[in-house]
């Protein structure tokens, strides 16, 4: 077996070039010269033996065998960032960067309420939020771009450890003239199929989870032809009459929903999902994250002051 090994740097290299594309622009990113860059990308090839990037006058393309090799450099370079850092964090849990990722339908509505304690509990922890679709942040996760995600479950959870902080039950959101709009108690899971149940797009998990909700597979019917970005927009196609739709109790408290014309009705059975803590299940920091879930547990906990 060879003892001579890819370096830390030549791997930075390799996923530079192969997110930019460009060998000046991926230089500039690692703070060298061209030449330096493209050295170590050749050395690298010689290591390993095969070719990773093709060079052409016109463009550069990494092979599929590079791509391959991209993923596992970042997983490696993630490796080596966590146990770094868990090494400085160990004495004192929770401090410096926290890259933590969050869903649409629970960021705007569980952020505001748990920053603020959290950066009071532990001042020098740094958070680094970025919002985006779940199947993104998974990505992320797993490539080691982020440390952590706010996520709602069910979701595949391959190469994952979660923890659930809360349940996050839907309730039916109708016109204030349907004819549900007065009627007394929760609604049962048979009433949503006469109803033309507004949705996200395709993308958004609580989508999928709310066409499980309906025990339905696609959007039928005219609410098909509606496909919102935001819950914000779902409200108001709502309260113009174009159907009905599903928000999770998360979200009930925010000013944009609660000044709708709409009414709100509970769903029988606590029909919805549960908002979760993942992050990567080998991840030399799972103690911390583990440590900040049951922080944010806390903080969702019902009767916790906002």
């Amino acid at each position: 077996m060879s003892t001579h090994l890819p370096t830390l740097r030549q791997l930075q290299y390799l996923i530079a070039v192969a997110e930019d594309g460009h060998f000046g622009r991926a230089a500039q990113r690692c703070f060298v010269t061209q030449s330096t860059l493209s050295a170590g990308i050749q050395e690298l090839e010689s290591i390993l033996g095969v070719t990773v990037i093709e060079r052409t006058k016109r463009r550069v393309a990494v092979t599929p065998l590079g791509l391959d090799l991209v993923a596992r450099a970042r997983r490696v370079l993630a490796e080596v960032e966590d146990m770094t850092v868990t090494a400085k964090a160990s004495t004192r849990p929770l401090t410096g960067l926290l890259r933590l990722g969050a869903i649409p339908t629970i960021g705007p509505y569980v952020l505001p309420k748990v920053l603020p304690p959290l950066r009071a509990s532990y001042p020098e922890l740094r958070p680094f939020l970025r919002e985006d679709r779940t199947a993104r942040l998974v990505d992320q996760l797993v490539g080691g771009d982020l440390d952590a995600a706010l996520i709602a479950l069910p979701y595949d959870m391959a190469y994952l450890e979660h923890m659930v902080l809360a349940d996050d039950p839907f309730w039916l959101a109708v016109p204030r003239d349907h004819a549900l709009a007065g009627a007394e108690g929760a609604v049962a899971a048979d009433v949503l199929d006469a109803e033309d149940i507004l949705l996200l797009e395709d993308g958004h998990c609580l989508r999928d989870h709310a066409l499980a909700a309906c025990r339905r597979q696609a959007a039928p019917g005219r609410s098909a032809a509606f496909q919102a970005t935001s819950l914000y927009t779902l409200v108001e196609l709502v309260a113009g009459g174009f159907g009905t739709t599903l928000l999770p109790d998360v979200a009930l408290q925010s000013d944009h929903i609660k000044a709708a014309d709409v009414m709100l009705r509970p769903l029988a059975g606590g029909v919805g999902r549960q908002i979760a803590l993942v992050w990567r299940r080998n991840s030399a920091r799972r103690s911390e994250y583990k440590l900040l879930g049951q922080f944010l547990k806390n903080q969702l906990s019902p009767g916790t002051a906002a």
